[in-house]
């Protein structure tokens, strides 16, 4: 077990953090210049910053999407982040497979939300020593992720967090429920609220997810009242021109503006 992941946890648990970059690794250029201006408005605002880019989107709706670089190369661009801007790395697995390599590259192994009941998989992640972030299913309570965790921990592997991306409401749209958040507080693991995808419209452009990134600052101010700490964002200079869930997405520019109105009401929590 890493004394720096442990540290790692340890921050995470007690202070307020960003799960932050482009959803996907279109380029080593896109890695470069995310990580770079998001670790500057992260210094200035005292919060811990985790990069996030996904090396492989083995879930993308139609099968020309984009996915990514797949895994060798995906780790090599992201281990590339880290040594030059000394941030640590979270990335997301979608078989067991993918969990030893990852895990020698990455500080926190992602479960995406459709996984987080798979068991095989947590317990391959659970297995890396790393910090694991589950990700809420679209069709679970936030009490049946004790489940999930349960699997986690029983690799010997405490670190974990818990992640709210909302729920499945209907024909392609989400809806956020608030008492997921308050469940999840209540079972012993820092929660993230991933505040761009739960404004995710599955499937609703025409073979690729739809958004409406308007409402991401009320859901994490929200869930910042409730007790959350980590905020999940992703950005993207030009969200147009994203080759995944650009529909989504926070532009760049327009971060650190959010950040610096939620941020402050962490300390106002219930």
């Amino acid at each position: 077990m890493s004394k720096s992941v442990s540290n790692l946890y340890q921050l995470l648990c007690d202070k307020p953090f960003l799960i932050s970059g482009p959803c996907v690794i279109e380029s080593e250029a896109l890695l470069m210049r995310v990580a770079e201006q998001v670790k500057s408005m992260s210094e200035r605002l005292g919060i811990t910053y985790i990069f996030k880019a996904s090396f492989d989107k083995a879930n993308r709706t139609s099968l020309e999407s984009f996915r990514g670089p797949g895994l060798d190369e995906g780790l090599r661009l992201l281990e590339k982040v880290k040594q030059n801007f000394e941030l640590p790395l979270c990335s997301d697995i979608h078989e067991s497979a993918q969990a030893k390599a990852a895990g020698e590259v990455l500080d926190i192994v992602q479960i995406p939300a459709f996984l987080c009941r798979q068991t095989d998989l947590l317990l391959a992640a659970g297995e890396t020593g790393k910090i694991i972030n589950i990700k809420k299913a679209q069709f679970l309570s936030g009490d049946d992720m004790i489940y999930p965790a349960k699997k986690v921990t029983s690799t010997g592997n405490t670190k974990i967090l818990l992640t709210e991306r909302g729920n499945i409401f209907g024909n392609k749209d989400l809806v956020v429920d608030m008492r997921n958040i308050i469940d999840m507080n209540t079972l012993g693991y820092p929660v993230v609220m991933d505040v761009t995808h739960a404004t995710q419209k599955p499937g609703a452009a025409g073979g690729r997810s739809g958004g409406s990134p308007h409402y991401a600052p009320y859901f994490a101010a929200a869930a910042a009242v409730l007790g959350v700490k980590g905020f999940f964002i992703e950005t993207h200079p030009k969200p147009e021109e994203a080759l995944s869930d650009g529909s989504n997405m926070i532009p760049l520019e327009k971060l650190e503006a959010m950040l610096e109105k939620i941020i402050p009401l962490t300390k106002l929590a219930l």
